[in-house]
């Protein structure tokens, strides 16, 4: 079995930091090119965001929410499960500027089963359940203001709008975009301008769109490879889209031209 890759995110060093859901294990890859196996654990990781102070926070669809200590690379679950009960499945996850983690807990959720969570643990440990009702939360991204979230939601097709009122909460959840392709859209970026950046499976595409829903590009896969998963910003000016690549176990890079949106992790 080959290795599955997905949520790309960089340190302050430049080390770019991925999961290996086929392996459980988390891979690092320094600012020359050099791989090494970080650390491996059993578990399912998914996703990867790094805090500011440089702990990993992993969403693990065996285990839950996990955080690996860089210094002496130990893993611990943070968080197992919601109000008593364990998640479907954590999927992906994404800091706000203040420290507010929201997590994707999609499980096997879908049309035929619309019942995948949005959560968000606040920076103080309290959990709050954001939204339910969707069939299968994955990918997710703040805008730059903080007070939307766009979430992917691969098996309608479509990036929903969730407005973020001064509590917290949300209303008026709408339909962002409508998309193409089977596969339904996977992990989230976004830059400095608002344009948001789509990796599409089974198309083998990143999508670009502007902060109105009008589409403003797309970045086609350089190695033939369809299974475009996730993306991260980084390289010199943080100018440069990192894509992972599930079907050929690879990282592409292409430059947008436009700096990335800073992540909580370099605030």
């Amino acid at each position: 079995m080959g290795s599955f890759l997905e949520g790309p995110s960089f340190d302050r060093a430049g080390n770019l930091f991925c999961v290996d859901v086929a392996w459980s294990r988390i891979l690092r890859i320094d600012s020359a090119g050099g791989m090494e196996v970080f650390v491996a654990y059993d578990g399912a990781p998914n996703g990867l965001k790094i805090h500011r102070d440089g702990r990993l926070f992993v969403a693990d669809h065996k285990r839950g929410l996990m955080v690996v200590d860089p210094a002496d690379r130990s893993v611990t679950c943070r968080l197992a499960g919601a109000f008593g009960e364990p998640f479907k499945g954590l999927n992906d996850l994404v800091f706000s500027r203040d420290g507010d983690l929201y997590l994707t807990d999609q499980g096997q959720s879908g049309l035929q089963d619309p019942s995948g969570r949005l959560f968000r643990l606040r920076a103080g440990g309290q959990l709050e359940l954001v939204l339910d009702r969707i069939p299968s939360p994955n990918g997710l991204v703040l805008s730059g203001d903080g007070r939307s979230l766009l979430l992917a939601v691969p098996r309608a097709n479509q990036i929903w709008r969730l407005p973020l009122g001064p509590d917290g909460r949300t209303s008026k959840v709408g339909v962002f975009l409508n998309l193409s392709g089977g596969g339904g859209p996977d992990g989230l970026a976004m830059d400095e301008d608002d344009t948001l950046y789509v990796a599409q499976p089974v198309l083998g595409s990143v999508l670009a769109f502007d902060r109105y829903g009008e589409p403003v590009g797309r970045i086609r896969s350089g190695s033939g490879g369809r299974l475009l998963t996730n993306l991260a910003f980084g390289g010199p000016g943080n100018r440069d889209l990192f894509i992972t690549d599930a079907s050929k176990g690879m990282i592409q890079r292409a430059p947008v031209g436009r700096p990335g949106q800073r992540l909580f992790s370099h605030l």
